[in-house]
């Protein structure tokens, strides 16, 4: 009995390794301090009721941005182990398995895990306080989907500790994903994590884009609305077509492993081609999809700090619609090299350089409108400010790449490693990190500390520099992707060593950038200037014109939109002496909070998780659970509620006495 429990526990639990036996004991530490100060401080109903069971958009939205920075953090952690392992040839920091299993892990994190939730935090945070509506279309759906993403996040991370990471690369193409090169369970976890998750995904897209079409206030017309929103709602038309294309893509591999089919196989008529054909379907508007909204939050910011109204606000427009369509059609261009005909490789490296025409007129529009306006250097505009040269760096190098005959020599190196990560951190984390300081106060009700934002902002852009500019001289070098030592002959020789360390060095800038980050976030909430005005950058859109942080209607009385920019609109009336019309409160419809949503997610974690080790004791169980949730919903009747005037009145009243 004590020799198949040790047997058991030895197959189970992640061995061997001195960094995931660290892992272990920082998880139990975390879990018991999380345990002791909920019940010391008897607030286990409080999360139960206040966060667990909201339909709240605005509180959806801080629960994605706190599993964003955590899985920031993890995938920045991966990032450095990676980069202390490349410092110097032939380290033996990590062995090669281990070093398949972080940089697998890095990869998907990064992209599915962190870029995605901190975008949907964004979405939920300031679309609906944009259209001047109280919540967002499917309340109930938007709860769903934030914890299908996060019981997708933790089946995912659970392998690093259980069972075993995937070690196929980021997008695990066969044959290294299939049973014959991956026997173990890391490639079930990566499935059935992303599959949980990417359902999430997929019900957000749905929701903000019928948010957007069907919620706006009176008078907000298509084209009045902010470029922030139409970001999301080009973004979310690409999630509603890409995201399908990634769920069949995994169900069919899953199928291959689990009951010995063959479709992205050698034998028996499979291809794995076919895959990678399918996976850059979705992979390639993927990268669109996290990129769009961070135009949106540079139009945003840029229009606010210049004191101007947006540049070219039509061809922004059309120009972000337009990257929707054509990102559909960009895909072949990662595989050159696969042996596809002239006339195929022509299209899609005519198709890449096309994409960068709509891409580059939003740059020009950003510094047309910054043109002779009274722009202000805030934190938010140093963001933007910082990603500009990054990004027109980025898009060069995409042209670069996007040449057919010259990828043959750039394909599978550093170079293109480069690249993505110019792009990746230059253009969507600098641009949510604009957006996250920028709303910051709107969402929280005080401001980050200006000193130590400023510290975090130089750290990050001058250690990313330092980090990734020596990367393409790597990859004009020679220097493959996933390689995990290189020798001393190698290294000194062909110059990678010393390119090498400077890379080190500038990835661990970037860290020390992310830890005045969360300095920042800590002093700021004790000591951080509070915002008593509900506009403290002087913005243009509806979401300045509500108190800081927004009460939970949003607003009190719909507002009445005549023209874009309908706040500045509203404040130039103020100027003038126009008085706006006398208030009138009605009741406020509003959802009922829901534990379907946890309940339901926590059983598809159940049913992954016993699909991850061909346990149908515990799948079928959880599938069971699943349509008992959703049984439950067709019978839920009591869903609604109406907030009385009075209590209206007297929230406020209090607002006002709060508001300078």
């Amino acid at each position: 009995m004590w020799e198949n429990i040790k047997d058991f526990a030895s197959t189970f639990f992640v061995t061997g390794d001195p960094l995931i036996y660290g892992a272990d004991v920082s998880i139990a530490l975390t879990s018991i301090a999380i345990v002791f100060v909920l019940t010391y401080f008897k607030k286990w109903t409080w999360l139960w009721r206040e966060w667990i069971t909201t339909v709240d958009h605005k509180r959806i939205g801080i629960m994605y941005l706190i599993a964003s920075l955590l899985m920031l953090f993890r995938g920045g952690v991966d990032a450095l182990l990676m980069r202390t392992q490349l410092a110097l040839p032939n380290m033996k920091f990590l062995q090669a398995d281990h070093y398949n299993a972080v940089f697998t892990t890095h990869g998907t994190i990064m992209i599915l895990f962190m870029a995605m939730p901190m975008m949907f935090a964004l979405f939920n945070l300031v679309v609906p306080l944009q259209l001047g509506a109280r919540d967002v279309a499917y309340p109930f759906l938007n709860s769903l989907s934030f914890w299908l993403f996060l019981m997708g996040a933790m089946l995912f991370n659970l392998s690093f500790v259980i069972g075993g990471s995937p070690d196929a690369g980021w997008l695990s193409y066969p044959p290294l994903s299939e049973l014959s090169h991956s026997p173990g369970v890391g490639e079930n976890f990566y499935i059935w994590g992303i599959q949980i998750s990417g359902i999430g995904s997929l019900a957000t897209g749905i929701n903000f884009l019928v948010t957007i079409l069907k919620m706006r206030a009176p008078g907000m017309k298509m084209m009045k609305m902010p470029l922030f929103s139409w970001s999301v709602l080009s973004s979310s038309i690409i999630i509603i077509f890409a995201f399908p294309i990634l769920t069949v893509t995994l169900a069919l591999l899953f199928l291959d492993r689990f009951l010995g089919a063959h479709f992205f196989t050698m034998d028996l008529g499979g291809n794995p081609m076919m895959y990678v054909n399918l996976i850059w379907m979705w992979g390639h508007p993927e990268v669109y999809i996290v990129v769009l909204p961070a135009f949106g939050i540079f139009s945003e910011v840029v229009a606010t700090f210049s004191k101007k109204k947006i540049f070219g606000y039509n061809s922004m427009v059309f120009s972000m619609m337009l990257i929707s369509i054509v990102s559909f059609f960009t895909w072949a261009h990662h595989f050159f090299t696969m042996g596809a005909s002239a006339n195929v490789n022509v299209f899609f490296a005519i198709s890449t350089m096309v994409i960068g025409i709509p891409t580059g007129v939003k740059i020009f529009n950003w510094l047309f409108t910054m043109f002779r306006g009274r722009i202000t250097i805030t934190q938010p505009m140093l963001w933007t400010l910082g990603f500009i040269p990054c990004f027109a760096v980025g898009g060069a190098t995409g042209v670069m790449l996007a040449v057919a005959p010259a990828d043959y020599q750039y394909h599978n190196s550093y170079f293109l490693i480069a690249h993505f990560h110019q792009v990746l951190i230059g253009g969507v984390v600098f641009g949510y990190l604009a957006g996250i300081y920028y709303w910051w106060p709107k969402v929280f009700g005080f401001k980050l500390n200006d000193r130590l934002g400023k510290w975090a902002f130089w750290l990050w852009n001058i250690g990313f520099y330092v980090c990734f500019m020596p990367q393409y001289a790597l990859g004009f070098m020679g220097m493959t992707r996933r390689l995990y030592t290189y020798g001393s002959d190698t290294g000194w020789d062909l110059g990678w060593a010393p390119l090498n360390l400077i890379s080190t060095v500038g990835a661990f800038l970037m860290g020390l950038g992310f830890i005045f980050q969360v300095w920042q976030i800590s002093y700021s909430i004790r000591k951080g200037e509070r915002d008593l005005t509900g506009d403290p950058w002087g913005g243009r859109t509806l979401e300045w014109s509500i108190p800081s942080p927004a009460p939970m209607y949003n607003f009190a009385v719909e507002p009445q939109v005549t023209t874009d920019d309908a706040w500045w609109k509203v404040k130039e009336d103020r100027a003038k002496g126009i008085k706006p019309a006398p208030v009138k409160y009605e009741p406020i419809h509003m959802p009922k909070n829901s534990a379907i949503p946890f309940v339901m997610s926590v059983c598809w974690f159940i049913a992954g998780f016993g699909f991850v080790f061909d346990w149908m004791w515990m799948a079928i169980p959880g599938l069971i659970g699943v349509a008992i949730c959703l049984l439950a919903r067709s019978f839920s009747y009591d869903t609604d509620y109406y907030i009385p005037v009075d209590e209206i009145e007297r929230t406020e009243a209090a607002l006002r006495g709060r508001t300078v």
